[in-house]
């Protein structure tokens, strides 16, 4: 007879060996792991033997398949999560003193805010931008603004994230332009830009083109990083926007990942191979208050990517069943009254998301309910991820909730529901299908009704808004991004008209034409035309000429 523990006992050897490798490869961050009082911190708790089969079965072994305990085998023993701050406004030069001032405190990863006309293809004196230049992000216009906004910031020494979707393609050519002009080969630069415009269409809004032509320059982004940007995430599959437009956590997961296989799908139609660009997906999940949800929601969403790269899509690359994120805090949970209390919020939600396993972290600010971050609020953001990895002691065992009875019920719940969501969406026709009939939008909407009458109600208490209220608000000093701004801004677009190679613009935009009514990959004539100066607005108006633009019918 054989004996029943003997996978188990495989399993356990194979998690020590890949622990062991990960160590020599990452040296540890402390030469010693112990609490406060000076007691041993072990790496990894498991159950005991008599319980070992159904735990192995179900939630496994860090950095082991279906990584329910994490995608990495030593997580934080052996690297901590990149901290990474969102930043991003007014112009590109006052931009980039604040990346620096972010650099100068600890951060490790920068990630860029764009303003809302970039987001969508205009240029800063379209009449369509005005009043929005710089407001909610950097104005980026041309090549000229990309190269100050990263002046004095080696791209080779530096992951960078950008927050962008529509024009995706256009600001990683700006972003590959400038290494260049730094003596930075691509192939060295690592970051996320986020070219996830699914969830525009149901979450945030930002989009420019009909969804086929707009997942073409997905999935030609996704193949242009394969073989020219080799260590890019090519895409950041949000659920993030999906849950502050007021989706449940299981909403979250379900429509985060019915996205995610879209793109999978989408990919290998245009003749990827899965392995040739799944290792290089991210996610990107927001992390809310109700802190053990939370937690289950990672753990669940983890493995449930990794069975449907498994079974669905026949991933055989163990890095293209991983699912890999980012978490920034809710700014939806963010409140105008009493702000000092949203630096208590973010603290509990940034301890949801390492306690999940996230691989990068934003923190949220205590007045972005208010206005953008001021220097002050965004150092204690800042300073919040810093006690978390060296003061509390949570990044010291991996998984440390994992084996809960509440949790692992949670995960195994959220799980489910998820599932039953990419399901429903699959019996749709999937996910263009499902977001052309509403279903995804009216699914968030309802929720957020449900959410915002439980807080009326008194249900649901808010400090600070339905309960505990003061009679006098604090005065808080606000960042206010001036309109001269827009003015600057127009004045440097039109000196870079003036003095560039008019005719080249003309060539490279002609060629972006005709490439775009073919079939071939848009990004290198996407990269040639930034390259001769052309401005977004000018790409994009290209891109409007063939494709269209979309208008949102509601059934």
């Amino acid at each position: 007879m054989s004996d029943p523990y003997a996978k188990i006992e495989e399993a356990r050897k194979a998690y020590e060996a890949a622990a062991r490798k990960a160590c020599e490869r990452l040296p540890e961050r402390s030469p010693r792991f112990a609490t406060a009082s000076g007691r041993e911190v072990e790496r990894l708790c498991v159950p005991e033997a008599g319980s070992l089969e159904s735990y192995c079965e179900r939630i496994g072994f860090p950095g082991s398949y279906p990584y329910t305990r994490g995608v990495q085998p030593t997580m934080y023993r052996g690297r901590l999560w990149t901290m990474r701050q969102y930043a991003g406004f007014a112009t590109a030069e006052e931009s980039n003193l604040r990346y620096k001032y972010l650099l100068g405190q600890g951060t490790t990863g920068l990630s860029v805010a764009f303003d809302l006309p970039t987001q969508i293809g205009y240029d800063s004196d379209a009449p369509e931008s005005l009043g929005e230049v710089g407001k909610v992000g950097v104005a980026v216009d041309t090549l000229a603004d990309m190269e100050t906004l990263f002046d004095g910031i080696p791209l080779d020494r530096v992951s960078t994230s950008m927050t962008i979707n529509s024009t995706a393609a256009v600001l990683l050519a700006m972003y590959v332009a400038v290494a260049e002009k730094q003596g930075v080969p691509s192939e060295k630069l690592e970051g996320t830009i986020q070219n996830d415009v699914l969830k525009e269409y149901v979450a945030r809004g930002t989009y420019i083109f009909p969804p086929k032509p707009s997942l073409r320059l997905v999935s030609d982004l996704f193949a242009f990083c394969t073989r020219s940007v080799p260590k890019w995430n090519s895409i950041s599959i949000s659920g993030y926007h999906i849950r502050e437009a007021g989706a449940t956590a299981a909403q979250e997961i379900g429509f985060t990942l019915a996205d995610a296989i879209c793109y999978v799908e989408t990919a290998i139609a245009a003749g990827l191979a899965v392995d040739d660009f799944a290792p290089r997906l991210a996610f990107f999940f927001a992390a809310h208050t109700d802190l053990f949800e939370e937690v289950a929601k990672f753990r669940a969403a983890r493995r449930l990517w990794a069975r449907i790269m498994k079974e669905r899509f026949g991933a055989k690359d163990p890095k293209s069943r991983m699912l890999r994120f980012h978490t920034q805090t809710g700014g939806v949970t963010l409140t105008a009254q009493q702000p000092d209390n949203n630096v208590v919020r973010v603290a509990i939600q940034a301890l949801a998301a390492v306690l999940g396993g996230t691989q990068s972290l934003h923190t949220n600010s205590r007045d972005e309910a208010l206005s953008l971050p001021t220097e002050e609020s965004v150092t204690i953001a800042l300073r919040t991820q810093q006690i978390l990895a060296h003061e509390s002691g949570v990044a010291d065992t991996i998984d440390p909730l994992g084996g809960s009875y509440f949790v692992e019920s949670l995960t195994d719940r959220l799980e489910e529901e998820a599932l039953s969501y990419i399901r429903r969406v699959d019996e749709m026709g999937g996910v263009v299908a499902a977001i052309e009939r509403g279903f995804i939008q009216r699914e968030i909407e309802d929720a957020a009704y449900r959410y915002g009458q439980s807080v009326e109600s008194g249900e649901r208490i808010v400090v600070g808004v339905n309960r505990f209220r003061a009679e006098r608000e604090p005065e808080t000093p606000l960042l206010r991004v001036d309109e001269s701004v827009a003015r600057s801004q127009v004045e440097k677009l039109r000196s870079v008209r003036a003095s560039r190679d008019g005719a080249r613009v003309r060539e490279a935009l002609a060629a972006l034409e005709a490439a775009a009514r073919g079939t071939e990959n848009l990004v290198p004539r996407i990269l040639d035309a930034v390259r001769a100066y052309a401005s977004i607005g000018e790409i994009c108006g290209v891109l409007r000429r063939v494709f269209g633009e979309h208008v949102e019918i509601r059934p």
